[in-house]
């Protein structure tokens, strides 16, 4: 996992998301707080003031306008206004707030008794205000905010980090032999604390694990590759010499010729099967060959099957194409399609098709019911409705072919219909028959 994606970055991505938005709530907060301080309490203020003088001047005409440091008023019969500057001149009565290029004053305009009063409240004071009280909080906020964050991220940075170097030290097994030593209790670091060192010792036990997991299937597809294939090689030999023998009775020839055909349908299982145990094998062919040769060779032996039935079995090539993969594998996977088709059909026909880069096989069998079709790739599973033979692995070996290789295999089937069988071959080599 690369650094932007890990522990550190999205913590550091947390927090400096998480400051921008207190950041973001302050300034909003304090220019909040500004707009309130002039648009409501000091008109409110300049109301209450207004308000005040008129009570005041109703006792006493001879009251003095307010003339304070922050706020000065005017009072003029309305024949008098004009003399008052152009910027309050033609103001009507009520709450204005002028502009910095008008002088940026707060004004509330009032007119009783043909007088005309000016109450001006300096903008420049509140201004002030809103530093004082809001600014300069906001920047000690901040302060704060960032002080806080940069401590929390080294605290977080501190505790993840071992988990941090634990991931990096497994991140660099070799998944055939890991490398679980340096997991050791002796070896971890000494500020690694008891949650990661738990998490360490657990790592390092599932290596050993692993390992021994590695060991023990190298040993296994050694040993079975070797001890299994050397009596059926025996047996392949053995057979093979009975059968050049002239004095063989026909029921003598006919069971070599059995033997014959289980011993290389048991080597190519044997083979199939070390090769899904083989993690690194790929499994390519010496050379890449036409799927018709190896559908031919399985029609031909699946003929056998047929033997006694009102079956008919065809095989139509419509497009042929090359493949690069064991021959066993070929030999397999296209055999249990063959031959399951073949059991579980008492009449009718069994159609085979070749096609770019798919193989078709459809029969007029006893077909499967949506139940079946759901487990039908389960491994040791055989359907209720039939008495074949079998342990119920062929189907489960297909699937993992398929999944092996990238192929994909579809089948639809209606009981008491037939079954269709579809595999699909997406990167095959294909040539038009000619």
């Amino acid at each position: 996992m690369s650094d932007r994606h890990g522990l550190r970055k999205k913590f550091w991505t947390a927090f400096v998301l998480q400051t921008a938005a207190i950041c973001f709530a302050a300034v909003i907060g304090v220019y909040g707080a500004s707009v309130v301080i002039k648009d409501i309490l000091i008109k409110q203020a300049l109301q209450d003031e207004a308000r005040h003088f008129w009570s005041l001047h109703q006792n006493n005409p001879n009251a003095q306008v307010p003339d304070t440091f922050n706020m000065k008023g005017f009072l003029l019969p309305l024949e008098q206004v004009g003399a008052m500057p152009v910027t309050y001149r033609d103001l009507g009565n009520g709450y204005h707030s002028l502009d910095k290029q008008r002088g940026g004053e707060l004004i509330w305009v009032e007119t009783r008794d043909n007088r005309r009063l000016f109450l001006i409240f300096k903008q420049e004071q509140v201004d002030a205000l809103a530093f004082w009280f809001g600014v300069v909080p906001l920047a000690l906020l901040l302060v704060v905010v960032y002080a806080m964050v940069l401590f929390s991220y080294r605290t977080s940075k501190k505790l993840v980090s071992p988990v941090i170097w634990l991931s990096n030290q497994v991140r660099s097994w070799d998944p055939k032999k890991p490398d679980v030593s340096v997991l050791a209790a002796q070896k971890l670091p000494d500020d690694m604390d008891n949650e990661a060192k738990v998490l360490a010792e657990a790592l390092h036990d599932f290596g050993q694990r692993i390992g021994q997991f590695v060991e023990r299937e190298q040993n296994f597809t050694a040993n079975a590759s070797h001890e299994l294939r050397t009596p059926l090689t025996v047996i392949r030999v053995a057979s093979d010499m009975v059968a050049g023998e002239s004095c063989l009775s026909p029921m003598a020839q006919r069971s070599i010729t059995r033997i014959q055909k289980a011993s290389q349908e048991m080597e190519s299982l044997i083979e199939g099967f070390l090769l899904l145990a083989r993690e690194d094998d790929f499994g390519h062919s010496e050379q890449a060959y036409w799927i018709s040769e190896a559908v031919a060779e399985e029609v031909e032996k699946a003929k056998l099957l047929l033997n006694g039935k009102p079956v008919e079995l065809t095989l139509e090539i419509v497009a042929d194409f090359r493949i690069d993969v064991p021959y066993y594998v070929v030999s397999t996977v296209i055999g249990n399609l063959v031959r399951n088709a073949c059991h579980y059909t008492d009449r009718g026909h069994i159609d085979i098709s070749i096609n770019t880069g798919k193989l078709v096989v459809r029969d007029t069998g006893i077909g499967m019911s949506a139940q079946q079709l759901e487990r039908v790739f389960d491994l040791f599973y055989r359907g209720e409705t039939t008495n074949a033979g079998g342990k119920g692995i062929g189907m489960s070996l297909v699937k993992r072919f398929c999944d092996r290789f990238g192929w994909r295999i579809e089948l639809a089937s209606t009981p008491d219909q037939g079954t269709v069988a579809t595999l699909l071959i997406p990167e095959a080599s294909s040539s038009e028959l000619t």
